[in-house]
């Protein structure tokens, strides 16, 4: 049912200025929380239990080192290189962010999911549409998302990719609650905004701020 992946529509661009590490990905997690609406609220506790978006949203990260979740990695990003579109690059076989959300929208949608199902589902939801709004996760195909551009970090060495997934996010030493606090002051236009948004315009995002994200200077020193 609808009501059940109204979830997705709350988990963007609020932060897309940020980063998505632990803290980042739990601060989209309970801003979500905090948007959903009575029905929507009641099937994320039936299927989460006890756990809250925020607690589930780096379940994702966290399986990683399963080898049983493999097949999974390609699903953190995807790429779309400098002036093209989604559909004009292609989809990978093994699939990709995109792929990803829309299935997994599609099986919630479906009402023909067992709780476990159900379950997994929404973690990969959570924390999927986190990271499509982290811009080095819509790579530009050259240099695996931003992993191979070597900057120096207030003086450290470090990658651009780590930079934006943790590095500027937790150089606030903020708890993510202290960052929703600090960051969520939405209008109701914006969330009317947001949720006529549709995937395709999240990538189109992602790729409008890759220059400032590669604005670094020959250095590359941040």
């Amino acid at each position: 049912m609808k009501y059940k992946i109204i979830i997705i529509l709350f988990l963007f661009p609020v932060i897309q200025a940020t980063s998505w590490g632990l803290t980042g990905h739990r601060v989209i997690g309970q801003i979500a929380e905090e948007y959903l609406n009575k029905k929507a609220r009641k099937e994320v506790k039936r299927i989460l239990g006890t756990e809250t978006l925020a607690d589930v949203a780096n379940w994702m990260d966290f399986i990683r080192s399963e080898p049983a979740y493999d097949h999974m990695k390609p699903w953190h990003y995807c790429t779309i290189p400098d002036g093209k579109t989604y559909q004009e690059a292609g989809t990978p076989e093994e699939g990709d962010v995109v792929v990803a959300i829309n299935k997994f929208v599609g099986q919630l949608k479906s009402d023909t999911l067992t709780l476990e199902e159900e379950q997994f589902a929404l973690k990969v939801l959570v924390h999927l549409i986190g990271d499509i709004h982290q811009p080095m996760h819509v790579g530009n195909g050259t240099d695996r998302g931003g992993n191979d551009v070597k900057v120096k970090y207030f003086w450290k060495d470090n990658n651009l990719h780590r930079v934006w997934d943790t590095g500027i996010i937790d150089g606030q030493n903020l708890s993510y609650t202290e960052w929703v606090m600090r960051i969520n002051h939405t209008t109701k236009e914006d969330v009317a905004k947001w949720q006529a948004a549709t995937i395709d315009d999240w990538t189109k995002e992602a790729m409008a701020l890759r220059p400032s994200v590669y604005g670094i200077g020959e250095k590359g020193n941040i």
